[in-house]
């Protein structure tokens, strides 16, 4: 006899499911950043709450250009002009959650 599970257990499950893919998209943000600024292995020990901005000495004007262009190949979306700031590039989970925003469009 199979019990259908409770309302409980499936708000638990997509709770799961949105953690899991905000470490996958932190986890390619972190692999994005390593390749594009030439820092793999530095980036491998980095958290959502490493700083980038002022704190990484490779992510300079040139190197922001180059990783917004690395991160709209990687995941298929538009950055504007207007769409972007220092804010984003504070630390690795402010890019992240940036990035999601973009992908939830």
């Amino acid at each position: 006899m199979h019990i259908a599970a409770g309302p409980r257990k499936l708000k638990s499950r997509r709770v799961w499911l949105i953690f899991e893919a905000r470490a996958m998209v932190l986890d390619d943000v972190r692999m994005v950043v390593g390749s594009t600024l030439q820092i793999r292995d530095r980036v491998q020990s980095m958290d959502a709450a490493a700083p980038l901005l002022g704190a990484v000495p490779e992510l300079d004007s040139i190197a922001v250009v180059n990783l917004i262009t690395a991160l709209e190949e990687h995941f298929g979306i538009t950055v504007a002009d207007d769409e972007i700031g220092a804010s984003a590039f504070e630390s690795l989970g402010s890019l992240t959650r940036f990035i999601e925003g973009k992908l939830a469009k």
